[in-house]
This record gives C-alpha cells, sequence and structure tokens, in this order.
C-alpha cells in the first residue's frame, strides 16, 4: 500500500486510476514530525498490530488505548484508536472516491480540524490513517495527543469545590459556565452537534483547579469527536440531545447545583448567535426531558447488571 500525505483534515487529491487503487490499495496518512521521529522508521507498516495496554479498551473490531512513545530522551503519549476491520463496501468506495474520508479515524481528523478552524480547544492529532488495502480492505487508526495535567470536568469540579473557599469556588463556577455556554454555541450556531456532549469530555489543566483564570476562553479543551455531525433539518432536535446529554452528566456531581444549571441555559441562550438564531424556551424542556430518559435508562442498566 503506497501511503500519501494530506494537508490537516483534508485528503490529498489521489490521480491514481480507480482499477490501480482496487487492485493495489493507496494509503492516507498523516503525521506531525515529532511522531515521525519517535515511531520510528516504518510505522506504517507496524500501527494496528503495536501493543497497546495501558488503559485499554476493545470490542467489535476496534481498541484504544494510552501509549508512550520514546527515543532518544524524548517522549510522547497519545490515545491511539484503532479499527481493525472495517465494512468491505467503505473500502470500495474509498477506491472510488479516494478525496473523501471513509474510516471513523480520517472522519474524527477531519472533525477536529473543523473545530480547531472555528475557535473550539482540542487535542492535537499526531497521526492519523486510513490504511486502503486491495480489493475494499480498511482500516484506520488516530493518535491524539494527551492532554497531560489535565482533568475531565466531573473530576474538576468537585477538586475545585474541596481545594477553594466557597465564594471563590463560586466565582471559578460562573467563569466556567460561561466557557460552557460559549463552546455549546460554538457548535450549535453553525449547526454541528457534538452528540456525545457530556461533562467528561471537556478538560482543564489541572493549575486552573483552585484558581479564578481571568480569561477562560481557550481553557478549555473538548475531545471525542467521533460523532460529530453537520444538521440543517430537525436543528433543534439535535440541540435538545446535546443539552440533554450536557445537563444528565450534571446529575451527582458533587459541587454542580441547580442555579449552575439555571445559568448555564442564561448564558447559553443570551449569548452570541451570529449566523442562526437563539433557541426557543421550550428546547430547554425538551432536553430536561432528555436528560430524565438517560438518567432512567442508565438506573436500569445500573440495575440489570447489579441483579
Amino acid at each position: 500500500m503506497t501511503p500519501t500525505t494530506p494537508i490537516a483534515g483534508t485528503v490529498s487529491p489521489d490521480f491514481a486510476t480507480p482499477w490501480r487503487r482496487l487492485a493495489r490499495g493507496r494509503s492516507v496518512v498523516h503525521s506531525d514530525p515529532d511522531w515521525d521521529a519517535l515511531a520510528g522508521a516504518g510505522w506504517v507498516a507496524r500501527i494496528m498490530s503495536e501493543e497497546v495496554t495501558d488503559r485499554a479498551h476493545a470490542k467489535q473490531g476496534r481498541s484504544i488505548g494510552r501509549w508512550t512513545l520514546t527515543r532518544g530522551g524524548r517522549t510522547l503519549v497519545v490515545y491511539l484508536k484503532r479499527h481493525y476491520v472495517l465494512p468491505r463496501r467503505l473500502g470500495l468506495l474509498a477506491a472510488l472516491f479516494p478525496s473523501q474520508p471513509w474510516s471513523p479515524g480520517l472522519e474524527e481528523w477531519r472533525n477536529l480540524a473543523w473545530a480547531q478552524a472555528n475557535g473550539i480547544p482540542v487535542p492535537r492529532t499526531a497521526a492519523v490513517g486510513e490504511l486502503r488495502g486491495p480489493w475494499g480492505r480498511l482500516q484506520s487508526f488516530l493518535a491524539t495527543e494527551e492532554l497531560t495535567d489535565m482533568l475531565p470536568l466531573h473530576e474538576a469540579i468537585p477538586r475545585a469545590r474541596d481545594r477553594m473557599p466557597a465564594e471563590a469556588f463560586v466565582t471559578w463556577k460562573r467563569g466556567l459556565l460561561a466557557e460552557l455556554a460559549r463552546l455549546s454555541r460554538e457548535f450549535h450556531r453553525r449547526g454541528a452537534f457534538h452528540q456525545d456532549l457530556y461533562l467528561c469530555h471537556f478538560y482543564v489543566a489541572d493549575a486552573d483547579i483552585g484558581r479564578s483564570p481571568t480569561e477562560w476562553a481557550g481553557r478549555v479543551v473538548v475531545i471525542d469527536f467521533h460523532r460529530l455531525a453537520h444538521r440543517k433539518i430537525w436543528a433543534w432536535w439535535w440541540q435538545a440531545k446535546d443539552l440533554g446529554q450536557l445537563l444528565y452528566s450534571t446529575f451527582d456531581v458533587p459541587g454542580v447545583t441547580d442555579d449552575d444549571r439555571r445559568r448555564f441555559w442564561a448564558l447559553y441562550r443570551g449569548g452570541d448567535w451570529s449566523g442562526s438564531s437563539p433557541p426557543p424556551e421550550w428546547v430547554a424542556r425538551v432536553a430536561r426531558r432528555r436528560a430524565r430518559r438517560y438518567e432512567q435508562h442508565n438506573a436500569k442498566v445500573r440495575a440489570r447488571i447489579a441483579g
């Protein structure tokens, strides 16, 4: 398989004939220089078979794990997502229409590039590839740099509550809520929906836990873009889904109050909706119903597992 190297978020033109791509395969690979230096020569041929055991999870032909690369006194820590066996029809489509992403790895990379271009902080992509083998065989990988010394919000908020005096904690939350509202609005006013908009997918630096930054913009990083979708039809439904997920994820998080939830909605709805319109009030009601539905569903799942 012959690799090609596209620019960030796009797939380079491929001028080989469809027959050549189908019979021989032609992979799409992008990597940063530090990754190339640390992964070593020939890493593309090894990437799908490398043993990654740290915080590893695998199911249904895919895996994710934390991988530490070390060479010459330099270190890079990434989370490596791999899809080992993708539907052959996608591989055939990749041979016919090579300028489009046809795998989860390349699709998420494109989504990360879109988010970054629109002012949403995301992890750096160190390497990504769509391995297009002969006769429709298709695999993909995505390596994103670890958010070192950062915590997801469902852990950061309780920690801030424990570290800070009560009044300072309230001030800290207000700044954080404003940034959460801004980030959510940046997705939605562009017709983009994360579809996994939970607190655990927002990260803040440990250094910002226990002190109130003078400016929160750019200090909260969003992860997991594999389900990002752009919708024009029934956008309010997708909006309520995202907001319902975010609301549900605040339940049982120490330090989050009903006042915080109401403040978030006011900040979210009352901010800059350039290019779109603020959501009507009933979207909040739909989001609350969805959050309760998530809560009921997960309670049943926990009971079934426990029983």
